[in-house]
């Protein structure tokens, strides 16, 4: 067998494991669920399964994986131009991927996923976090960025503002999502900084 045939049978097993994760995330729930049952749900052996994935943890985890990878890719393409297109980014790519976010985070979704996506989230706002427009004074200084407080807050909103918007069918695009995140945040940067 050919090695671009291996490779396609390996994509197309991954890809099948997926949306069988998914919709049995959607019917019953991460936690219920065993590999057997996303095997046989995908129509692949537990052999294909253990061939490429550990248990049903490590699945989630190279989905998410390649998932945040997609995510941060095409978030960074954006930060030197306009920042908050930084956002509207982000909310395009949690839209593409809808069914895996609003499976994973949702109410059968897994805790362990949702602090994965808020670690993510605290990474990803370190990283492109807003500047503030004001200079810090001793009446009024910057808030620390060695202060972890801040960025487990906001990731937070982030991820149910995310999980909210999925649920309720994205009744607002990603551009009126990331300007309310924004409005959010910066809420959050202008109280914090009065402490």
């Amino acid at each position: 067998m050919s090695q671009q045939t291996m490779n396609l049978r390996v994509r197309r097993t991954q890809k099948l494991l997926r949306e069988a994760l998914i919709k049995l995330i959607e019917e019953r729930g991460f936690d219920k669920l065993t590999v057997r049952e996303i095997s046989e749900g995908a129509m692949v052996s537990r052999a294909a399964f253990y061939r490429n994935y550990q248990d049903k943890y490590d699945l989630v985890e190279h989905i998410f994986g390649e998932t945040i990878e997609e995510l941060f890719m095409a978030v960074s393409e954006t930060v030197t131009e306009h920042p908050p297109q930084i956002w509207v980014s982000f909310f395009e790519n949690i839209a593409k991927d809808e069914r895996l976010y609003r499976a994973l985070l949702g109410g059968r979704g897994s805790p362990w996923f949702v602090q994965k996506m808020r670690t993510m989230l605290i990474d990803l706002l370190k990283e492109y976090q807003p500047q503030p427009t004001w200079q810090s004074t001793p009446d009024k200084p910057l808030y620390p960025a060695k202060d972890e407080f801040v960025p487990e807050i906001i990731a937070s909103v982030f991820v149910e503002a995310i999980t909210w918007w999925l649920e309720q069918g994205r009744p607002y695009t990603p551009q009126e999502m990331a300007n309310r995140c924004i409005s959010l945040t910066s809420a959050i940067f202008t109280e914090t900084s009065r402490w």
